[in-house]
C-alpha cells in the first residue's frame, strides 16, 4: 500500500533564496507468490527492476521510493496476486498468468500453441508482438483488474522430468503429472493424468508420490531440487511460454508524480526486453546444474516429439473458440500468434490452422 511524506523546507526563505521543492518519499508495495533465485521473473524484479526504480527516481527527480518487497507468498500466493494489486494489498506484483484461468484465460495463449520457440528470446518477441497488435489483451489488465501492465516476462522452455524413466508415450500411461494448469492438456495424448499444482508444492508432491512427473523448465527443476525425488528429466521441448506479467495498480500510479510514473513504466519495459536473454542464460544454467547434480537428462526421440505434436494440432483451436465464447478475440490472439512465432524465424513441427 502506497504512501508517501513531504520534506524540505517549503516556504522558508533564507537570504532572498526560495526554498527547494519539497522532496517526497513514496513506499510501495511489491510482491510475487513464487520466490526470487529459482523463479526467474521473480529475480528480475528483485535485482533489476526494484534498484533500477531506486536508482533512477533518486538521480533524476526530486522525489525517492523506498521498496517493501514480499516474493515466495510472503504477501500474496501464487493464485493471489493478481487480486492483491487489484485491491492494493500490493502496489506492484509479479505472477503467472497460468495461475488465472478464469481472468485471464486468453492471456495463456502461448499454452494453447505447444512445441512453438525453445528460446525465450524468440517467444519473447512473438508475445510482444501479439500484445502490440492486439491492444485487448493489454486494456483487460485496467479495465477488468484495476492494474496497469507494465511488462512481461516467462518461462523458459518446458521439459518433463519424472520419477521413473521413460522412453515413449506409453510409458507415461496412468502416471500421474503436475503443472499448472494451461499446460495440462498436453498430457491428454499420452494418457497421463494431469494434476494442478503450483512450484511451491512440487517437491513435496514428488517425494511423496501425490505425482510422479512434473512439466518443467530447467531453471526452475534445478531451483526447486525437484531432481532429487524426480531425477529423470527428459527434454521435450513444448517451449518457451511468456506468460508472466508484472502490473501496477491504477490508484497507486495516478498517485505518483508524473516523472516518477514515467520511470516506472519506463523500466517496467525494460524488465521486459531483459526478459528473453535472462531466461535463456538460466535455462542454460539448469540444463548444466542438473547435468552435474547427477540428474539424467535425456532427449526424446524425434519421432515421438512428432507424434506427440500432432496430437495436439487442434488445440489452437479449440482454445481459440473458448475464448470467443467468453467475449475474448480468441481466434485473432491465437492467428496472431501463430504468425508473429513463424516470422521470428522459428520452425513450428506441425501446421497449426484456426478457422
Amino acid at each position: 500500500m502506497i504512501s508517501h511524506f513531504s520534506g524540505g523546507l517549503a516556504g522558508f526563505v533564507l537570504l532572498g533564496l526560495a526554498a527547494p521543492v519539497a522532496a517526497d518519499t513514496f513506499t510501495l508495495r511489491i510482491g510475487a507468490g513464487h520466490p526470487s533465485g529459482p523463479s526467474v521473473y521473480v529475480t528480475d524484479v528483485e535485482k533489476f527492476f526494484v534498484p533500477e526504480v531506486t536508482r533512477r527516481v533518486a538521480e533524476e527527480t526530486d522525489h525517492e521510493v523506498v521498496f517493501i518487497e514480499g516474493y515466495g507468498g510472503a504477501i500474496a500466493g501464487v493464485s493471489e496476486t493478481l487480486e492483491a494489486v487489484q485491491n492494493g494489498i500490493l502496489d506492484i506484483g509479479a505472477f503467472c498468468m497460468c495461475f488465472e484461468p478464469a481472468k485471464l484465460f486468453l492471456h495463456n495463449f502461448p499454452y494453447y500453441a505447444p512445441f512453438g520457440p525453445q528460446e525465450s528470446t524468440q517467444a519473447m518477441a512473438a508475445v510482444r508482438a501479439v500484445y502490440d497488435e492486439v491492444p485487448w489483451l493489454t486494456e483487460q489488465f485496467e479495465t477488468e483488474n484495476d492494474q496497469v501492465l507494465l511488462g512481461l516476462h516467462g518461462w523458459d522452455n518446458y521439459h518433463l522430468g519424472t520419477t521413473e524413466p521413460w522412453e515413449t508415450v506409453a510409458d507415461l500411461k496412468g502416471v500421474k503429472v503436475g503443472g499448472a494448469g494451461p499446460n495440462l492438456p498436453w498430457l491428454e495424448f499420452a494418457g497421463a493424468i494431469p494434476v494442478q499444482s503450483a512450484l511451491p508444492d512440487g517437491y513435496l508432491s514428488l517425494q511423496t508420490g501425490v505425482y510422479s512427473g512434473w512439466l518443467m523448465f530447467p531453471s526452475a527443476y534445478l531451483g526447486f531440487k525437484f531432481y532429487e525425488p524426480s531425477p529423470n528429466y527428459k527434454l521435450v521441448g513444448f517451449g518457451a511460454m511468456p506468460v508472466n506479467a508484472l502490473t501496477v495498480n491504477v490508484r497507486t500510479l495516478a498517485s505518483l508524480p508524473e516523472d516518477v510514473q514515467t520511470i516506472i513504466r519506463e523500466v517496467g519495459r525494460a524488465y521486459e526486453d531483459q526478459a528473453g536473454a535472462s531466461l535463456d542464460a538460466a535455462q542454460q544454467r539448469g540444463l548444466d546444474g542438473l547435468t552435474a547434480a547427477g540428474a539424467v537428462v535425456t532427449e526424446l526421440a524425434p519421432e515421438v516429439r512428432a507424434e506427440w505434436a500432432n496430437s495436439l494440432i487442434g488445440f489452437p483451436q479449440l482454445q481459440a473458440a473458448d475464448a470467443n465464447g467468453r467475449g475474448a478475440p480468441g481466434t485473432e490472439v491465437m492467428q496472431a500468434y501463430i504468425k508473429a512465432v513463424t516470422d521470428t524465424g522459428y520452425e513450428w513441427p506441425i501446421t497449426y490452422t484456426l478457422e
